[in-house]
């Protein structure tokens, strides 16, 4: 994997994110209830960030990128407690429980959160990386496996 090609791929996995949960609140609007969209979407957000925590922010916070980073880690906990909340509303009935206000508040959280990152943080990525982090990433992206039980720093008890 080029390095250049890692960004681009976590970038793209931002976009197919947005649009599972688009699809589902979509859905939602004729009055249907397919959950499929969502649950992708729900993976692979949980595995993204998952992915990002343990991989990549450690060597860009070695590279001196220590509040960038603390900023992503602080959000990636509100992130997932709204991942939570959702999974509560849509185990409720996706239409009656609130699902789709709780769609867009994450939507927005994902909005201000990979605006930041994209930018600052994605291409320091592709500077800094060792070849072994990247071959790791590689592997991630492929299998598509978080590991059982895992949360994100801000979200653990």
């Amino acid at each position: 994997m080029e390095s250049r090609a890692l960004s681009a791929a976590l970038e793209r996995e931002h976009r197919e994110i947005d649009e599972g949960i688009e699809a589902f609140t979509a859905a939602l609007a004729k009055g249907e209830e397919d959950t499929a969209p969502l649950t992708r979407a729900m993976e692979a957000l949980r595995r993204h960030i998952y992915l990002e925590e343990e991989f990549l922010f450690p060597p860009l916070r070695d590279a001196g990128l220590m509040a960038p980073v603390l900023v992503m880690l602080r959000e990636h906990g509100e992130i997932w407690r709204a991942m939570d909340r959702l999974d509560a509303a849509v185990a409720r009935g996706p239409a009656d429980g609130g699902a789709r206000e709780m769609c867009d508040e994450l939507l927005e959280l994902l909005d201000r959160h990979n605006s930041k990152e994209e930018p600052i943080l994605y291409p320091q990525a592709d500077a800094v990386l060792k070849p072994e982090v990247l071959d790791r990433l590689r592997d991630l992206l492929a299998t598509g496996r978080l590991p059982e039980g895992w949360v994100c720093r801000q979200a653990r008890a």
